[in-house]
């Protein structure tokens, strides 16, 4: 298994906006994010240490203005810490690798896949393509990608 894990070299290679959101706890503005409607098969990675995080299959239209989804890849690749920031008692969602902030989770998700909304940012994620997938080390994970019907 590779070993994901936060490095200078990858926080110098974040735009402003992806230190922003991964480091400082940021939020990107709603329907700003270049992964909000992508709908190509892969999966999301940790923009800064490579982890996986999220499976296209779990990915869905909430209409929030994030890209959301209705589970992490596994549940060992989240952390999921009590947020009273703004005046408000949230769940936030971080990565256990690179301790990134990826976004929050909310409760209102579909039902029928387990009622949870893993709202995240499009700038704490890498997406990889699923022809990709095997050639960048993440063909482990190919079951977990299936063809949207």
């Amino acid at each position: 298994m590779p070993t994901y894990r936060k490095t200078p070299e990858a926080l110098a290679r974040l735009s402003p906006e992806q230190y922003r959101v991964t480091q400082q706890s940021g939020t990107e503005a709603p329907g700003s994010g270049e992964l909000l409607d992508n709908h190509e098969p892969g999966i999301y990675v940790d923009v800064v240490s490579g982890e996986p995080l999220f499976a296209s299959s779990d990915k869905f239209e909430s209409g929030c203005g994030w890209p959301s989804f209705t589970k992490p890849i596994s549940p060992t690749t989240v952390n999921e810490l009590r947020d009273d920031s703004h005046g408000m008692i949230r769940t936030e969602v971080r990565s256990v690798a690179g301790d990134s902030h990826l976004g929050h989770v909310f409760d209102d998700g579909p039902a029928d896949r387990g009622g949870l909304r893993y709202c995240i940012n499009s700038a704490s994620l890498r997406f990889i393509h699923r022809d990709d997938m095997e050639a960048e080390g993440y063909g482990a994970y190919l079951d977990q990608v299936q063809d949207r019907q």
